[in-house]
């Protein structure tokens, strides 16, 4: 194993996560391009091995509910930057066909590029804006779940994810400690966008002493036709 490698297994073991020895070796993949292509361009920054294992890895492994991932056959990380939290979703779900959606080009050449070289054959990349490709049919209402991690604040954040969902499906937002404040902020948007109340599950990543939670919404109805708003639009303030 490589020190990498012994890192992530030992916290994961802490997180009660159980990877498989091939799951390690895809995220050890991913933790070699991740340092490599961040010389290049700003992917992130945390790239130590500890940081990469838990902060990136783990945190978004905290997103996994078995109850709500099993019977899923769909997910788009919305906003993915690094991959995160779509890749190891990605990589622990492999059932589940995932879409990593990023506005930036370069960003989506690494994100091809490292699902190519973990061998993540149920991964696929978009380059679009979220306000566009909501719109597009093959897009909008189609995912059973909908992911995003450090991309806005709730009421935004809701705007850009739920109309991907389909009804009856779950958005899962990634949140740090000002989680309970976004929680309340969300509840008018989640209401406007067709979404059920706003649940909050809290989760502590091994060797943090920090606070952290999972923010889930169930689609309820079908987000209204105008909605998401265009980039750039006078009116287009937070919805509260």
């Amino acid at each position: 194993m490589t020190p990498f490698e012994e890192i992530l297994a030992v916290r994961a073991a802490e997180a009660g996560l159980a990877l498989t020895a091939v799951q390690t070796e895809q995220f050890a993949v991913y933790n070699r391009l991740l340092v490599a292509w961040n010389e290049r361009m700003n992917l992130t920054a945390l790239t130590a091995p500890e940081d990469v294992a838990v902060k990136h890895i783990i945190d978004s492994l905290t997103a996994y509910d078995e109850k709500l991932f099993a019977p899923a056959r769909t997910l788009i990380d919305v906003g993915t930057g690094a991959g995160l939290p779509g890749i190891p979703l990605a990589v622990y779900a492999p059932q589940i066909e995932v879409t990593l959606m990023d506005a930036l080009g370069k960003r989506v050449k690494f994100l091809t590029e490292a699902a190519a070289a973990m061998e993540l054959r149920n991964v696929r990349c978009i380059h679009a804006r979220a306000e566009e490709a909501a719109r597009r049919p093959e897009h909008r209402a189609r995912y059973d779940i909908a992911v995003s991690r450090a991309v806005a604040r709730l009421p935004v954040l809701l705007e850009y994810t739920l109309p991907f969902v389909r009804t009856g499906g779950t958005l899962l937002a990634l949140k740090g400690r000002a989680y309970a404040a976004e929680q309340a902020e969300g509840k008018r948007a989640a209401e406007i966008l067709g979404g059920g109340a706003i649940s909050a599950r809290p989760v502590r990543l091994p060797g943090l002493d920090d606070v952290r939670a999972i923010l889930a919404v169930t689609k309820e109805c079908p987000t209204p036709k105008g909605y998401p708003r265009r980039a750039g639009l006078p009116e287009r303030a937070p919805l509260k």
